[in-house]
């Protein structure tokens, strides 16, 4: 009798552990990043979430982060939770327009910031200490650095050579 309970318990626990991947996957389906070199230009090619959006692993000071790619957003921004993790300093206030309303956010600099191969220094950024997400918004600040291609569900970005 205890086997059997404890080999059920055992399927369970194996069964919500296939599921928690396959639902992480579906949130984040750009794990590992590929960097293609193409004409002179690096490029960087992204699937589309579950959910439409844009999310993948990269780096910010050769720290592992999620980036959400965030056309609406001026500057690139950091939730507050991760400021500590990443080594970041907070600069100047100021007030800032999000999605949830006017908010205090913090300037800051990031030393390196990484799309798969793709490496930006000195990077400007904000520090939202009340963002509830764990994903830091890649903004217009990087963003029109490349040229940015969507086909269908993929996008596709790329250095201008």
């Amino acid at each position: 009798m205890m086997f059997t309970t404890a080999a059920w318990i055992l399927g369970f626990l194996l069964l919500a552990l296939v599921f928690s991947g396959i639902l992480d996957r579906q949130a984040n389906p750009n794990r590992q990043v590929a960097t293609l070199q193409s004409g002179g230009s690096l490029e960087v090619s992204l699937q589309r979430n579950r959910a439409g959006h844009y999310v993948f692993d990269g780096e910010i000071n050769h720290r592992p982060v999620t980036f959400l790619v965030d056309t609406g957003a001026t500057t690139t921004a950091i939730p507050g939770q991760l400021q500590r993790t990443l080594g970041l300093e907070p600069g100047a206030p100021l007030t800032v327009s999000t999605a949830n309303g006017r908010t205090t956010a913090y300037l800051t600099r990031l030393d390196q910031l990484a799309i798969g191969g793709i490496v930006l220094n000195n990077v400007q950024a904000t520090i939202i200490p009340g963002m509830g997400v764990d994903e830091v918004l890649l903004g217009m600040n990087v963003l029109k650095h490349f040229e940015l291609v969507q086909r269908g569900n993929e996008l596709i970005i790329r250095t201008q050579p």
